[in-house]
């Protein structure tokens, strides 16, 4: 079901899907949702829809943190559970280990008694069968034990008496249509809807204000991945409506209606990023919108979608500042703008604190950070996260490799996910939750990272990079573009550095044999968005076009910089 292209890129859901499935008479509406916390308001928002919740566990590797995440908000709202042991074709497959360890995790987060009583199926996605017995050797009946568990655990939607009820609809997903204009998915909670009923969009706040009044010009079911017109939905139903502008979380309803539905209550956003318009020597040549208002209206557009984020007006110029759940959410909505053609700066992403009422101190966001990393590698994860201000909470063995569990504050994570991979040769397993807010921990010094900066515009040589390689590892190579404040590589040392990568050898007209010789320089460093997020100082910025990533310093000037570190500024 995920159809958008960063998620077929990148293998991983991001946007939840919704589909309707026939089976011996009974209609299945099938919600998918993200695993990852980053987006669990794709989570929060359709919880409201279902009734019951299917959790797909590995049958080797078992519950991980994003399968606590999702499975703790299915509690919260009394969803009917089925587990799913996928993948128990595998080798190494452990599925009655599994099975104990899901019972494990289900206590642990305190569901009730009721919820316990929970059928369990043995699955391969890849081959197409379900059984509800390991034992079972006969897969010809492929998914439909799985199909029959749902039907026989999963409560109906609604009772009769609420198609008796006025027509309420909750939005919980947008569409833009070019010939219907905006659509609405979400669940009909109560009465029925034909096309030319009139209706009108309450606004989700308890005051229920009229936001627009009209009437049903379609609707449509979801079948596979495509939609369908009917004329007419009942209570139950999920559906897609057109016919008034409402944003998620609103109500469409009846005339007589005049209280809103209630929304699930959303998590607050743990990190704030600024979004700004491109201001460097090299704005407005790569990108297509490349003003500030560009890059304002396409955030608020996003926002009447992705109900996750919020939007606080910044103190900068032609800047906006955006509130979301992690450096990987974030950084999918500037990806999503990049390929749109925006030409944007995004300045470093800052941990957003609250204050306690009681005690007055100052809180910040603390994960859980699961590693599961080869024995003889653990105690480099332990030096890395104890210097990020880690406390460990656990330390042991989980299928010939060790597992360790910290506490760390959020800040301090920024930028391990990359540095753990190379230090670990990629072996490493890393899984985080969002824990609690705790009393701030104070400076960490191990974020900070020295900087080559360039002080010259031009094209940079080869010469000027051969020569600056033993400072440090380089970002660009010969012949692209560089100009004062940009950032060309990273320093061996903690400080930053200004040098020159255009500087060009001196000719003469004597020959020699080590003046012929050709320059061969280590190729550069290429990140991914999301970890150059991870990777910024405080005092620099990210040029996003649609071509190229540039890390850059906010204040281009070395002069400036070199000014305000005298006066007793940032490093």
């Amino acid at each position: 079901m995920d159809s958008m292209s960063l998620e077929k890129q990148r293998g991983i859901t991001i946007m939840s899907k919704y589909t309707r499935v026939d089976f011996q008479g009974h209609v299945l509406n099938v919600v998918d949702t993200p695993g990852h916390a980053d987006f669990g308001g794709e989570v929060e928002r359709v919880l409201d829809m279902c009734s019951g919740c299917c959790l797909i566990v590995c049958g080797t590797e078992g519950p991980m943190a994003q399968s606590k995440y999702v499975l703790s908000k299915a509690i919260e709202h009394n969803l009917k559970p089925i587990v799913v042991i996928n993948k128990v074709d595998r080798e190494g497959a452990r599925p009655h280990e599994v099975e104990s360890e899901v019972l494990d995790l289900f206590i642990s987060l305190g569901a009730p008694d009721e919820l316990l009583d929970y059928p369990v199926l043995f699955a391969s996605a890849r081959e197409g069968w379900a059984v509800r017995d390991m034992d079972d050797t006969d897969h010809s009946r492929g998914m439909a034990p799985l199909l029959e568990a749902i039907v026989e655990t999963v409560p109906a939607p609604c009772g009769p008496e609420a198609l008796a009820e006025p027509f309420t609809f909750a939005v919980n997903s947008l569409q833009t249509d070019n010939f219907v204009g905006r659509v609405c998915l979400g669940k009909v909670h109560t009465g029925r809807v034909k096309i030319g009923d009139p209706i009108k969009a309450l606004f989700r706040e308890e005051d229920g204000k009229v936001l627009q009044e009209g009437k049903v010009t379609k609707l449509f079911y979801q079948r596979g991945m495509d939609k369908q017109e009917v004329q007419q939905g009942n209570a139950g139903d999920i559906l897609w409506l057109a016919g008034v502008e409402a944003n998620v979380a609103d109500t469409i309803a009846a005339p007589e209606v005049m209280a809103p539905l209630q929304t699930q209550k959303m998590d607050p956003p743990t990190l704030a990023i600024t979004f700004s318009a491109n201001d460097s020597p090299l704005a407005g040549k790569e990108g297509k919108y490349v003003t500030g208002s560009h890059v304002i209206n396409r955030l608020h557009k996003e926002v009447e979608n992705n109900v996750s984020i919020t939007l606080v007006p910044s103190s900068e110029p032609e800047s906006i500042e955006v509130h979301g759940r992690g450096e990987l959410q974030l950084g999918i909505i500037i990806e999503t703008m990049r390929r749109e053609g925006f030409e944007l700066c995004v300045s470093p992403p800052k941990v957003l604190t609250k204050m306690c009422p009681t005690t007055g101190k100052t809180l910040e966001p603390v994960e859980e950070v699961t590693v599961d990393v080869d024995q003889e590698l653990s105690g480099v994860v332990v030096e890395k996260l104890s210097a990020r201000k880690g406390h460990l909470v656990h330390f042991g063995d989980h299928r010939g490799k060790s597992r360790l569990i910290f506490h760390v504050p959020s800040r301090g994570l920024l930028g391990f996910m990359n540095e753990i991979k190379t230090d670990t040769r990629g072996s490493a397993v890393v899984t985080r939750l969002f824990l609690e807010h705790k009393a701030s921990v104070g400076q960490i010094d191990a974020l900070f990272r020295g900087k080559l900066i360039s002080m010259e515009r031009g094209a940079a040589t080869a010469y000027a990079l051969n020569m600056l390689e033993e400072r440090g590892v380089l970002f660009v190579q010969p012949g692209e573009e560089v100009y004062p404040g940009m950032i060309i590589g990273e320093h061996n040392r903690p400080v930053d550095l200004d040098v020159n990568p255009t500087k060009g050898k001196k000719l003469s007209n004597i020959r020699t044999v080590s003046a012929d010789e050709a320059i061969r320089l280590t190729p550069p460093v290429v990140r991914v968005l999301e970890e150059y997020l991870a990777y910024m100082n405080e005092d620099e910025k990210l040029e996003v076009t649609p071509l190229k990533m540039r890390l850059r310093k906010r204040e281009l000037d070395p002069g400036v910089r070199a000014r305000k570190a005298k006066s007793g500024g940032k490093r």
